[in-house]
């Protein structure tokens, strides 16, 4: 298959409320980022194929700092490697914003700059073969 889709690359923003903290300090438990994943990745599956596809396997899950209620996510999903019908995507969870609450302006929030790198992954998902018509 041709190497002209690799770099394609889908991206979302999700805002994380604060009903899905799940430890103390409002952290997020990590199967929020993999849930996240999923959704770029049925995005890229339409855009590449013109199906959802399925997630296959993960074969790198890295936490690299926490994802707390009050974030803003910026995932992405970058196709690697195409095959005749699995694709590799590499996956990244950026916070882009985060709550910055004081007792005085409790809905306070920032900008992150640089955006942090909360979750990266590799992660290979599979579509029905393409129909000859």
């Amino acid at each position: 298959m041709s190497d002209s889709r690799v770099g394609t690359t889908v991206t979302h923003r999700r805002y994380v409320p604060y009903s899905h903290a799940h430890y103390a300090g409002n952290l997020v438990d990590g199967a929020y980022s993999l849930g996240l994943f999923g959704d770029v990745a049925t995005e890229m599956c339409i855009v590449l194929d013109g199906d959802e596809g399925l997630f296959a396997s993960y074969s790198d899950v890295q936490f690299r700092a926490p994802v707390r209620a009050g974030d803003v996510l910026e995932i992405t999903a970058t196709l690697v490697k195409e095959g005749t019908r699995s694709r590799v995507l590499d996956f990244a969870v950026h916070v882009v914003g985060r709550g910055a609450a004081t007792d005085d302006a409790p809905g306070r929030a920032e900008v992150l700059d640089p955006p942090v790198v909360a979750t990266t992954a590799t992660g290979t998902v599979v579509v029905p073969p393409a129909s000859h018509d």
